[in-house]
């Protein structure tokens, strides 16, 4: 959970719900349309699996959207659940800067 309230959110759940739902699409039709295997995008729409650079020039190509949209969704998604989060922030302390 993020300090502000909401819950992480996974890009499967962005797939399913904001593309494949409103196309009455199966995750079968797309993986054949993307030239993966199914398996694959069911993993992601179950949110088991991320998003790679290869998974996001498909789905990029497919929904006319951009690869960047997809990996920045993963990004953000990786970050807010990094499970040793606040084990980092209590060991690494941040570089001082020098003003030149």
């Amino acid at each position: 959970m993020l300090r502000n309230g909401m819950r992480p959110i996974h890009p499967g759940e962005i797939l399913r719900e904001e593309f494949l739902v409103p196309l009455a699409m199966s995750v079968n039709a797309l993986a054949l349309a993307l030239n993966v295997p199914a398996t694959r995008l069911h993993e992601i729409v179950k949110e088991r699996r991320g998003i790679t650079a290869d998974t996001a020039y498909r789905l990029a190509r497919y929904f006319d959207t951009s690869p960047e949209f997809w990996l920045n969704l993963q990004a953000a998604y990786d970050l807010k659940t990094l499970p040793t989060r606040s084990e980092i922030d209590r060991k690494v302390e941040p570089r001082e800067r020098t003003h030149a």
